[in-house]
């Protein structure tokens, strides 16, 4: 089992960097809709549905920034409290892992069950670009999906190796 987990790291690794380039590009599209928008307003044109298209890859960008951030320990994590249970401290973080495991397949679920709906009854988007739904909703899926799969790799390494594998931030390192 030590060398299964083992084995899997280095994919994991790449499918964690892999939603957080996601971001990063749902970020850039954020810059290049806002951009086109103004430019489209100094030239007295208007961009139909750039607002809504820029609502949706926010959505994108946050829910695909979570795995990375988790793995990354930017997530705010109670460190100080963790630093003081001494031999507790274990138990304490398979709880918290299992806790967030359990939230993250539970919000994941009902993601995709939430998105296979607004596909099955054609949902559409309220502004004048008349999206269907369920394509800026995949994006949110897809992230939860790589968060809640982030959550049960670092509960089994810490079962199975003894340790997560969430690299420390400064402030965390620092309470230990």
């Amino acid at each position: 089992m030590k060398s299964l987990v083992l084995a899997m790291r280095p994919g994991l690794d790449r499918l964690y960097l892999a939603s957080g380039i996601g971001a990063s590009l749902c970020l850039i599209m954020i810059l290049a809709l806002i951009a086109a928008q103004m430019v489209a307003r100094w030239s007295g044109m208007v961009m139909i549905g750039a607002p809504d298209y820029t609502g949706y890859a926010m959505a994108g960008a946050s829910f695909l920034a979570m795995p990375y951030a988790l793995n990354k320990g930017a997530h705010i994590r109670v460190n100080l409290l963790l630093g003081v249970l001494g031999r507790y401290r274990h138990i304490a973080e398979v709880w918290c892992f299992g806790l967030g495991s359990y939230l993250s397949v539970y919000f994941a679920y009902y993601a995709i069950k939430s998105t296979h709906e607004s596909w099955r009854f054609n949902d559409i988007s309220q502004g004048q670009d008349a999206t269907p739904l369920w394509i800026p909703q995949v994006a949110m899926c897809v992230g939860l999906v790589i968060f809640a799969i982030a959550f049960i790799d670092h509960l089994v390494s810490l079962l199975v190796l003894g340790k997560h594998n969430i690299t420390e931030d400064a402030l965390g390192a620092a309470v230990e």
